[in-house]
């Protein structure tokens, strides 16, 4: 996307909402770009902090737009720098974050560093005078969290997470669909993210194991639930517009046995006031069914990911094909398989529909990456995007603990925001 020439009509355009969709024209998240037009010749001044594998990738994005300047690059470990100045050559380099923040003509950060140091990097960040963006999960605890969330609203700077399905045309477009009702009342949200592989990478010596793998590490990293789980547990909170009170879960190491410390095989349970359950769950040694959010209400279901839904009562198929059914079924009419009211239960054929007639292309980064300059020009917060990057790292710590702790937890009182105020957080 071209940020010289985007406008609101062509973002709208793009996710096939241009003549209607009142929920989605009203839409917070679109306040990002309320001001796109008139930014135009302005520049928002960078300093990227942790140009790794997932910092170069967000990096790629930002050196396309031509009102992101990336004024600086920071980190300790040399090839991350190195790979950082192939994509933005002329910007200055820190081994220091520190010292990256006393620059005057940076505006703005991303912290794209392990967990463990996300909290400390961004508070001084804030109180350097600075915008943020921060990878998801925000912090290793619930009150870390909260800290952060709480020096943005003292500081009043921007504040943004690594949450790009808010931005995934496929997201919004569902979630238009799903709180206009055509789905009915939701009943339950199942969401899992499966893969096959042991999550390592290569260590040049074996006294980089820790630095280089700091996600298999307890002290530095809360594992599948942080990494994988914060983009799924969001779209459940979204998706049905309040955040579970309750959570359970169970965790093990039951394939990758190779010395790490988090566990390779994930499930929790979440429970709204409602008695709605959200659940995740994630699996490091199968991948057969990826990655996927199934949000199941009494009339429909959707699959954002695949980008399509499907309704209870399918529209009839045409009446030639409708005889033929007739037809081969009448044959197995007087074969009992287990009683006259057997009927299997298993998933239904229904191809179903596309969500915006076809999968689009990217995930959200992108846009979420533009939205992000745009505020950093501007200097305006867009309404909840820092409350659900918060929400979402909060449900995902708190099913850390669950696990960690083999007990059933409840969201604690006092690390819940004003906004949600226990009814409809997003109307």
């Amino acid at each position: 996307m071209n940020n010289e020439s985007i406008n609101r009509r062509d973002f709208l355009k793009r996710i096939g909402a241009i003549e209607g969709g009142l929920l989605l024209l009203s839409s917070p998240w679109f306040s990002a770009f309320a001001d796109v037009e008139h930014t135009t010749g302005n520049k928002a001044r960078i300093g990227f902090i942790g140009p790794g594998s997932r910092g170069c990738f967000l990096l790629g994005f930002l050196a396309k737009n031509p009102k992101a300047d990336i004024v600086a690059v920071c980190d300790i470990y040399q090839p991350s720098i190195d790979n950082a100045l192939k994509i933005v050559p002329k910007a200055k380099v820190y081994k220091d974050y520190k010292a990256l923040l006393e620059n005057k003509e940076i505006d703005a950060v991303i912290i794209a560093v392990p967990l463990y140091l996300h909290k400390e990097i961004a508070i001084a960040a804030f109180e350097a005078g600075k915008h943020v963006f921060c990878e998801k999960a925000l912090s290793m605890t619930v009150k870390d969290c909260w800290d952060m969330y709480m020096k943005h609203k003292e500081t009043g700077k921007v504040f943004f997470t690594g949450q790009q399905r808010l931005f995934d045309p496929r997201y919004i477009k569902t979630m238009e669909m799903v709180h206009s009702g055509m789905f009915g009342e939701i009943e339950g949200i199942h969401t899992f993210w499966y893969r096959n592989g042991d999550w390592r990478r290569e260590v040049p010596s074996p006294d980089m194991e820790r630095f280089i793998n700091w996600r298999l590490y307890k002290e530095y990293s809360r594992g599948l639930m942080t990494e994988l789980g914060c983009h799924q547990l969001q779209i459940g909170s979204w998706a049905m517009r309040s955040i579970p009170n309750k959570v359970m879960g169970h965790g093990a190491i039951t394939y990758w046995k190779d010395g790490r410390e988090v566990d390779d095989n994930v499930s929790c349970i979440y429970v709204f006031d409602n008695g709605v359950k959200l659940t995740f769950d994630s699996i490091i040694s199968n991948k057969f069914y990826g990655l996927e959010e199934q949000i199941m209400g009494h009339l429909g279901t959707v699959e954002p990911e695949a980008g399509k839904y499907y309704f209870e009562t399918p529209a009839p198929a045409p009446g030639f094909l409708q005889l033929l059914n007739q037809m081969e079924n009448s044959l197995f009419d007087s074969v009992a398989f287990a009683g006259t009211s057997w009927e299997p239960e298993t998933a239904k054929s229904n191809s179903g529909q596309f969500i915006l007639g076809k999968r689009p292309e990217g995930d959200g980064t992108s846009l979420l990456l533009d939205a992000y300059v745009e505020a950093v020009i501007t200097g305006k917060q867009p309404e909840h995007i820092a409350e659900e990057g918060y929400y979402a790292s909060a449900m995902t710590l708190l099913g850390y603990q669950a696990i960690e702790e083999g007990q059933i937890l409840s969201f604690p009182d006092e690390y819940k925001l004003d906004y949600l105020n226990h009814k409809s957080p997003r109307s």
